[in-house]
């Protein structure tokens, strides 16, 4: 993709496409906070940040090389003074960024977000991947730029209302984890950057879900999520609409269920193929899925969960996706 300008901020912050990167260069002073390896933490004196496309090369030379390192190069690489900037890494192409902005009153928050979910999405609380002691890189990418001016305090509790708002969007498209049955929260690899106008004489005090501010936050968090999914993954609401979509998020083996079917198989995928996206088969899917949460979360007794999902089963007309979900009761709650 060219290097090119698309798109300006209320304030004029210019966001570029460069060398696969977004590169966001500030027009007024910005104090800010960053999950980055590369001025990390908080600051008051970030003159830009850029979200970057991590290549098979780049990984490579990563194998050996320390990440912090690798930013400062990639800055000298764009004529970035890398003291005031900061930047995320991602396998995500930049192509596949998402913008979105929102804006009340005086108030305007935008942004950008670079997302992809289908290898690394998790549960917090999940099985750790690795123990880390003395001391890849992001999945979901989101730079968030506010108008207004916040203090330190403030910008942490728009950083908690934005990880928030990227939880409530993974769980409206039902993203599973990849590493239990439950919903995702993130990736184990995301990264995040919010920052606000220094210049501004609006100073907000409260970016938490009460406020105004948080509203816009996580309005624009969840859009900007929401669409670079699909963009970077091809997950929209119409795709997670499917019974074996929704059935995936608890693994099982099934070749056991295959083996001991006593009808043709090569009939049985066909109706499943048939009926899997129909409303009613989907509905009565999400409606046993949900009992087996409330029974393995100890909201619900085993038995009153076993007897409603059978109940519900009982009603779903299409042999094939009825066959799935007894499977799916007996092996999960009987």
């Amino acid at each position: 993709m060219k290097d090119r300008l698309f798109f300006r901020s209320s304030v004029n912050d210019e966001i570029y496409y460069l060398k696969d990167t977004i590169f966001v260069k500030f027009n007024v002073k910005r104090n800010g906070i960053s999950t980055s390896k590369l001025n990390g933490g908080f600051s008051n004196n970030f003159k830009s940040v850029f979200n970057h496309h991590l290549s098979q090369e780049n990984i490579d030379y990563l194998e050996n090389h320390d990440v912090s390192e690798y930013l400062i190069q990639h800055c000298e690489s764009l004529n970035i003074d890398s003291t005031y900037s900061t930047g995320l890494t991602t396998l995500a192409r930049m192509k596949n960024v998402s913008i979105a902005t929102k804006s009340f009153k005086n108030i305007e928050v935008v942004a950008l977000t670079t997302a992809g979910v289908r290898t690394n999405a998790v549960r917090a609380g999940d099985p750790a991947a690795y123990y880390e002691e003395n001391g890849r890189f992001g999945t979901i990418n989101t730079i968030i730029l506010i108008n207004a001016h916040l203090e330190y305090e403030t910008l942490l509790e728009a950083f908690m209302t934005a990880t928030e708002a990227k939880t409530v969007a993974l769980n409206d498209l039902k993203i599973p984890s990849q590493y239990s049955n439950g919903y995702a929260t993130g990736t184990g690899t995301d990264g995040l950057c919010i920052f606000s106008n220094l210049e501004s004489d609006n100073n907000l005090t409260n970016a938490g879900k009460h406020s105004k501010l948080g509203e816009l936050i996580a309005g624009a968090v969840c859009e900007s999520i929401k669409k670079a999914v699909k963009k970077q993954v091809w997950i929209s609401e119409k795709s997670q609409s499917n019974v074996l979509v929704r059935l995936n998020r608890y693994t099982l083996d099934i070749n056991e269920f295959y083996d001991n079917m006593d009808c043709d198989k090569e009939e049985f995928v066909r109706l499943l193929q048939k009926d899997m996206k129909k409303q009613d088969n989907v509905a009565i899917t999400t409606s046993i899925l949900n009992l087996i949460d409330e029974f393995e979360n100890d909201l619900i007794e085993k038995e009153d969960a076993f007897n409603l999902a059978c109940f519900i089963k009982e009603n779903c007309e299409s042999y094939p996706v009825r066959s799935l979900l007894e499977y799916w009761i007996n092996y999960f709650i009987d």
